[in-house]
């Protein structure tokens, strides 16, 4: 083989397809380095990995990435510990869309080499030889290597394929996910962040895309909760688990409603563990029909109104901008049956959220909720007070 049928065929001399599919593989590893071992199991301690594979995925990392373990561990657990102030590392509420899409990786850039942030929230990472004297060492090598391996299998071609592949985690994980993910989507739970599910169908970036259902459950190594939906990350960890490669820790526990209906320490375990999902429940089940019958005979220009209200109470009041606001404050003023329902979810997000209180009171104050519910002459509360009552997390 002489040098311009190697530089254009390379050691494999591959087609086109043959070198896409290729190109999907090797960014699809990279998207279950990133999503199973650096989140799940590194920073969320979810599942546990097999040593070996841990290995893989920190060598494939430094190959394909240049990131290490620690830094990338810190700056997400930052990012959860701060979400949405201006202390977040890369949150679209105060960089703003644009910068967190298209610089995202230039904001973990920045957080990554702030030493305080790799001392607080980069604990429990690897610390061996390997990290120390060659990925942290010599820590753009592996993209360097990889870059001549690709041109060595591929040809010119390999210089695209290479490019493909550095630039693949910067934009869907530092830009789509923690831009649009931020911003952009459906929401399961009243997190008290921005955080959206952008689509369904997690497949493309490992399941990350349940972004929404993450921040609800942090340390569940599941990313898809309800049905319909679909995480290809826990797909991965279930083949994983089964042929001993994983062992599962964490997911979210099961709400069910039981045949007891009463408060006791049972339900408000369950209500406490399933209270961002609850908060979403009454928008749907108690504000949204409420609205439906009080404001029947208004126009679909209100009824459009009316979507980007029952929207907006799934965010936290600090989140939303003026005209949000304005909304929310008409539709309270112009209805007392809107303006009551408002004032209960509001009271029963302040009972599941107060500190220092002891279960005792908190049965009390939940058992009085419920009983001023069913007293306040609105169905849909009423209905929503008694099946509160019967909520309890499934045996295992």
């Amino acid at each position: 083989m002489n040098i311009l049928d190697f530089l254009q065929h390379g050691l494999l001399d591959f087609s086109l397809l043959q070198i896409l599919i290729t190109l999907i593989v090797t960014t699809q590893i990279t998207i279950l380095a990133v999503t199973l071992y650096l989140h799940r199991e590194q920073t969320h301690k979810g599942l546990i990995l097999h040593p070996i594979l841990k290995h893989y995925f920190r060598f494939h990392l430094w190959m394909t990435t240049g990131m290490l373990t620690k830094e990338w561990v810190a700056v997400h657990r930052k990012h959860h510990a701060k979400c949405e102030t201006e202390d977040d590392p890369h949150s679209p509420q105060h960089y703003g869309i644009r910068k967190v899409l298209f610089s995202g990786v230039g904001l973990y850039e920045k957080e990554r080499l702030n030493q305080q942030t790799l001392d607080k929230y980069g604990k429990g990472t690897p610390n061996d030889w390997v990290e120390n004297f060659v990925y942290s060492k010599f820590h753009f090598l592996g993209v360097v290597l990889m870059l001549l391996i690709d041109i060595a299998l591929f040809g010119v071609i390999g210089i695209t394929f290479w490019a493909i592949q550095i630039v693949w985690i910067p934009f869907f994980a530092a830009g789509v996910i923690n831009g649009l993910g931020h911003w952009s989507g459906y929401r399961n739970y009243s997190t008290d962040d921005c955080s959206t599910n952008l689509t369904r169908f997690g497949f493309i970036i490992g399941g990350e895309e349940l972004h929404n259902n993450h921040h609800a459950f942090p340390s569940s190594c599941k990313f898809a909760h309800t049905k319909g939906e679909y995480d290809w990350g826990w797909i991965v960890i279930k083949f994983l688990n089964k042929v001993g490669l994983a062992k599962i820790k964490k997911t979210v526990p099961e709400l069910e409603q039981s045949n007891i209906s009463s408060v006791d320490l049972d339900a408000i375990k369950a209500m406490l563990t399933h209270k961002v999902n609850l908060l979403q429940v009454y928008v749907k089940d108690v504000i949204k029909p409420a609205i439906a019958v009080e404001y029947i005979h208004r126009t679909k220009k209100f009824k459009k109104s009316s979507d980007k209200f029952l929207n907006s109470l799934s965010i936290d009041w600090r989140f939303l901008d003026d005209d949000a606001k304005n909304l929310f404050k008409q539709y309270i003023n112009i209805s007392p049956t809107v303006e009551t329902i408002i004032k209960f979810r509001n009271d029963l997000k302040e009972i599941w959220e107060s500190r220092g209180k002891s279960t005792e009171q908190m049965i009390s104050e939940i058992k009085e909720w419920c009983h001023n519910a069913e007293k306040s002459g609105v169905e849909v509360l009423q209905v929503y007070a008694q099946k509160l009552q019967t909520y309890r997390l499934k045996s295992i």
